[in-house]
């Protein structure tokens, strides 16, 4: 992700496995199955097509790009892409693109899930509020990655059938909740990080304020022409980072009324 990357990486940041492979070999010699708490038993179990077309993604999408996180990789590993699509996209699950899941908004490219999980930087200590849940794949890898998750989606069909897929997969640290994210979650602030997946063309300044210090926001800001950026919140003050252009879907809501 270039310089502006490599400047944001603090301390925090995991170090990488010895090998991407062996990533490959731990979870596919255990048979990897995706698991949930409804009724005791397993929920949509992976086939060895989707394991094989998951495993190539994170190689060549991610970890042959810049993503060097390992807990990132293994998130991406592990969770499965193809449960948050539409029927009807779901062959192309693993494409190296963002997909339409209904309502007129997308599920982002595997890269920038990825890229987003890693500039957000957080532990298993730490809490993470998302702008923007969508189909609920994003909250769920930085639920790997986070002690608690809460993502916000103003479109309420969308919240509820990512809510459903996340309580089917069993992810029981990552809560969806209805509501226009321009104004973050105030009540339930500071958050160690916040993830924004749809662009507003200023930053709002409740997400700049509901940081931790130490915290992370990352956020598309933009109109015709978006940035990606990285706020991180200090005792000093607030460091901003450009890291590179994007495109995401505009803001709703509140964003709307913003010149």
């Amino acid at each position: 992700m270039g310089t502006s990357m490599a400047n944001t990486t603090t301390t925090k940041r995991k170090r990488r496995s010895a090998t991407i492979l062996t990533l490959f070999v731990v979870l596919f010699g255990a048979g990897l199955f995706v698991y949930g708490v409804a009724h005791g038993r397993p929920v949509m179990p992976d086939t060895k097509l989707e394991q094989s077309l998951r495993a190539k993604m994170v190689k060549e999408q991610i970890a042959g790009r810049d993503v060097t996180d390992s807990r990132v990789i293994e998130a991406m590993l592990k969770v499965p892409r193809h449960v948050f699509v539409p029927e009807e996209v779901r062959a192309e699950a693993y494409e190296d693109r963002p997909l339409r899941i209904g309502d007129g908004q997308t599920i982002s490219q595997p890269y920038m899930v990825a890229a987003m999980a890693e500039l957000a930087n957080v532990d298993r200590s730490e809490r993470v509020l998302e702008i923007g849940a969508g189909s609920g794949y994003g909250a769920s890898i930085l639920g790997q990655l986070a002690k608690e998750v809460v993502t916000i989606e103003i479109v309420e069909p969308l919240a509820l059938r990512a809510r459903q897929t996340i309580e089917r997969l069993g992810y029981d640290n990552v809560r969806v909740v209805v509501g226009d994210g321009w104004a973050g979650m105030p009540g339930a602030a500071p958050f160690d990080a916040i993830v924004v997946t749809a662009a507003p063309k200023q930053v709002p300044p409740a997400l700049i304020e509901q940081l931790a210090i130490g915290g992370r926001l990352v956020i598309p800001v933009g109109d015709a022409h978006q940035r990606l950026e990285v706020y991180e919140r200090t005792s000093e003050g607030v460091k901003k980072f450009r890291v590179f252009d994007v495109s995401f879907v505009p803001m709703t809501g509140r964003a709307e009324d913003i010149e």
